[in-house]
């Protein structure tokens, strides 16, 4: 299908993020179906030049260029502008409400991706639904004994962007006091932080409850995969998404997962109780009791069942489907 379609990812931003992985997840699949390439910096993966790009762009091939920041979309606009006849696709990857330059960007691209239902039904611009996927060839339930330098066993993980929107105040502040009734249970904390500040204040708040042998906090890692291959828990305690992959990430892993009702695709990717479960963000005690339950095995481990669910509806493979199903239908 498509096959004479030819297809560009952009990636503008020096540091990487969610939309960064979401990118490289997807590519390998897409690659699958049409000939694909990546164009920009600070991603992984086989690059074309500006040089082949423009080749391309002013050529009379069906090219579709798939933009996902402001920066990049503007770039296109400018080779349009010079002439350059091509279907141009934006991926909204924020559920807050969009300022009135991405406002613009977005009605002025032939096509809108959005990634969960709330995003489609409240961003107020014709889009299609294409939920990222995670590659499950890669984030694969396959369990570690312990990680290097963590002395517990027993791991619950929290990964991503260590700041307060992510919500691993609320985490410790839920669970520091349980943990020292729980001497072969750890938190391990992964993530870059944001503010230098806020990782003080997560620090003292494990100083005063004297559980500093049993929270680790690591920096940003390549190798987020043997994390969560040997954690027997993730918690995403966020109060905001644009989707969340670290949720679906660990539950591909097997991680039985807490995360937080209605943020991002947390009450897509999970049905409370039988493939993860849920609490309102900012609940501590709704937290705490979940956490406690599972460690007195009085709520069961479900990181299989999580597992199926991923792999049946959330993998890179169907979100390449349903991004070459909308590049197709630019053209045909």
């Amino acid at each position: 299908m498509g096959s004479d379609l030819i297809i560009v990812h952009t990636h503008f931003h020096k540091r990487r993020t969610g939309v960064t992985r979401s990118v490289e997840n997807v590519i390998p699949d897409l690659k699958k179906i049409c000939k694909t390439y990546l164009y920009g910096y600070g991603i992984d993966g086989e690059k074309i030049t500006t040089k082949e790009l423009k080749k391309l762009l002013f050529s009379n091939k069906k090219v579709v260029v798939h933009c996902h920041r402001n920066n990049e979309v503007l770039k296109m606009f400018w080779y349009r502008f010079l002439g350059a006849e091509f279907k141009l696709v934006l991926t909204r990857h924020a559920e807050t409400n969009p300022s009135s330059l991405t406002r613009l960007l977005l009605r002025k691209s032939d096509a809108v991706v959005t990634l969960t239902t709330s995003m489609h039904e409240k961003l107020g611009v014709k889009n299609t639904k294409v939920s990222h996927g995670v590659n499950t060839d890669v984030f694969i339930s396959e369990e570690k004994e312990g990680l290097p330098n963590v002395l517990q066993g027993n791991i619950i993980l929290c990964a991503g962007r260590v700041r307060e929107a992510k919500g691993q105040k609320v985490l410790l502040e839920a669970l520091t006091k349980e943990l020292k009734n729980h001497k072969d249970w750890a938190v391990v904390i992964v993530g870059k932080v944001d503010k230098p500040e806020f990782l003080v204040e997560l620090k003292e708040l494990v100083r005063r409850s004297n559980t500093g042998s049993q929270v680790y906090f690591i920096n940003e890692t390549t190798d987020i995969v043997t994390y969560y291959q040997s954690s027997k828990i993730a918690i995403v305690p966020s109060f905001s998404e644009g989707f969340s992959l670290v949720c679906a990430e660990a539950m591909s892993c097997g991680n039985t997962t807490i995360a937080t009702k209605n943020v991002g695709v947390h009450s897509e990717l999970i049905t409370h109780g039988k493939s993860g479960y849920l609490f309102e963000a900012g609940n501590t005690e709704e937290l705490r009791d979940l956490v406690v339950k599972l460690i007195k095995n009085e709520l069961s481990f479900i990181g299989e069942k999580g597992r199926k669910e991923i792999e049946n509806n959330w993998s890179a493979k169907k979100e390449a489907k349903g991004l070459a199903n909308l590049y197709k239908q630019l053209y045909f």
